[in-house]
């Protein structure tokens, strides 16, 4: 047990199906596996109106803190979700870290160097808590059935439903679903069910995790070491999280005993070497972990859909595990939800694959180049550290080749398949394919607000003029006219002043840096998805070209492929 956590019991409820065993229930959609990001699909789906049953073969949250680092990516998802300010509350929100090579600073950086976002860069926060919040909220969403110590033990495909055998306290009973979302982990029992291969690299080398409960004045800031003098020849890192609790990384090579590693008597006199002995500190959890780096050659096979660890493996330096994997939930869900509604065809489930395995590369590729320069193996790789190392104490242009982890970003799918390409000039980086950039923005009655609390799950068209209240009846009327399509797109003007005509909504840019973030002139346009990417953008208001980018988006343009 920790000493700043309880950990929840969540009960087991027998399955109404284990009293007719003759009778196989059918649902639309099941998540198998309750960890953060399992609960964001099951969510998501659930909050756009559709029956979700998640299955999960514990009753409780993660054990340890495991995840830390939420980045500002996945904040704005989960505020999406409506989670997100509970764990910014919680959670010790950062911007700045720090790399010191032994005793010196080489390198810092600012995740969020610019003004006017919402949301930090990270915000540090146990795991545990983030799981205890989702569980919160899907508990509090109709249509959403949660199902505790129920393990699915055999899974069997067909071309138009998903067979499950599912094991629980009191018997086993099956189910068939038309579409199974499989978070169930690194190990995904479910994916060697099925067979399918996942290819990729172990790194030879191991690190321990000690999070200890400590009151320390360090700021809120990540500090990695490289040859500290408190653990020579080796990394640290350190991170704050809620409850003064401190997670602490020290690397300890391929050859460290595990077991032996993890005992207090070995754990204790690393912290107090790098602490000080008169710090004082409880031990809060310890664990010794390695990692790989690899993914599956697609992440949709059928109706069987993998999402977070199930798909991809990271290295933990760069928070790009969680991350990664609650935005493929943001990636699938809205797809997921069109398909269901006979709006797309199930063939925009391919994209998907196509631009999360993209993601998943981006990840993997800084992942390993983090690890690289942290693990070097080979005497040329460790002499190019150390002189990477001793430059930049004095050398800016050594500063960028200093590697301690690359943070987790967003992808920009600049060759997604759903983009349609520019046809006007735009200058900044909202190029079709780009994750929206958050903005200060006002209502007109003078309500602060932020850009992205107003996007996201369903197409939107945003519209930009000066003046709102000259817009014209018949730009008011193009900017209407999908509000009753098969697939709707609703409007959002953004302006100096004024309020748009036909009850358009409308925010103020009052500061410009929505205009100045978006590159927007009067008569701009952006289509965008409902999970805050650019599809398209134009600098007049053209209806075909907009019926085209949604076919386009939404494959609709294909459907008969």
């Amino acid at each position: 047990m920790l000493k700043t956590y309880q950990y929840p019991k969540y009960p087991f409820v027998r399955p109404a199906e284990l009293d007719h065993p003759e009778q196989t229930r059918h649902v639309p959609v099941v998540v198998v596996g309750a960890g953060p990001v399992g609960m964001c699909a099951a969510l998501d789906l659930a909050q756009k109106g559709k029956p979700v049953l998640l299955l999960d073969d514990d009753d409780t949250v993660s054990i340890g803190s495991r995840g830390v680092c939420y980045a500002k990516r996945a904040l704005e998802i989960l505020d999406r979700l409506g989670v997100g300010e509970r764990v910014v509350q919680k959670g010790v929100s950062w911007n700045v870290g720090r790399t010191f090579y032994r005793n010196d600073e080489v390198f810092s950086f600012n995740l969020v160097p610019e003004p006017d976002h919402h949301r930090p860069g990270m915000v540090n926060l146990q795991q545990y808590y983030l799981e205890e919040y989702l569980v919160d909220a899907c508990r509090a969403t109709p249509g959403l059935e949660m199902r505790w110590k129920n393990k699915v033990i055999a899974v069997t495909p067909s071309e138009t439903v998903v067979a499950l055998r599912v094991e629980t306290p009191e018997g086993a009973y099956s189910l068939t679903c038309d579409w199974l979302i499989v978070a169930d982990g690194a190990r995904s029992p479910i994916r060697h069910m099925l067979g399918l291969d996942i290819e990729g690299k172990i790194f030879m080398d191991r690190f321990l995790i000690a999070d200890v409960v400590m009151k320390a004045d360090f700021p809120a800031e990540r500090w990695f070491w490289f040859d500290p003098p408190f653990h020579p020849g080796q990394s640290v890192l350190l991170h704050k999280q809620a409850d003064n609790v401190w997670r602490i990384d020290f690397q300890l090579g391929w050859d460290a005993d595990p077991e032996l590693e993890k005992r207090p008597e070995r754990v204790i006199p690393r912290i107090q070497a790098m602490l000080g002995d008169d710090r004082e500190f409880e031990l809060e959890w310890v664990s010794v972990y390695t990692f790989q780096c690899r993914r599956m050659n697609r992440f949709n096979h059928g109706r069987v859909l993998f999402v977070g660890d199930a798909a991809h493996q990271v290295s933990p330096f760069g928070a790009r595990g969680a991350n990664s994997g609650i935005q493929d939930t943001d990636n699938l869900i809205w797809k997921l939800n069109l398909v269901l509604e006979g709006k797309a065809p199930a063939t925009l489930l391919d994209t998907y694959s196509e631009e999360r395995c993209y993601a998943a590369d981006e990840n993997i590729m800084n992942s390993t180049r983090s690890t690289d320069f942290i693990t070097p193996k080979g005497n040329a790789s460790k002499t190019l550290r150390k002189a990477v190392l001793t430059l930049a104490r004095h050398h800016p242009f050594a500063r960028k080749l200093v590697n301690s982890g690359r943070l987790s970003v967003p992808s920009f799918y600049v060759d997604s398949s759903l983009n349609t390409p520019d046809c006007d000039a735009f200058n900044g980086r909202m190029v079709p394919g780009a994750p929206m950039d958050d903005a200060p923005v006002t209502t007109p009655a003078g309500t602060p607000g932020w850009l992205l609390n107003h996007m996201g799950n369903r197409f939107q068209l945003l519209y930009y003029t000066e003046d709102a209240s000259t817009i014209d009846p018949a730009t008011a009327a193009t900017l209407t006219r999908w509000a009753i399509a098969p697939v709707p797109i609703e409007p959002l003007v953004i302006a100096t002043q004024g309020t748009a005509p036909d009850n358009i909504a409308t925010l103020h840019d009052g500061n410009g840096r929505v205009r100045e973030r978006y590159d927007l002139t009067p008569g701009s346009v952006y289509l965008l998805r409902p999970d805050q990417h650019v599809a398209a953008r134009w600098r007049t208001l053209d209806p075909d070209a907009i019926d085209a980018a949604l076919a386009r988006a939404t494959y609709r343009d294909r459907w008969a492929d």
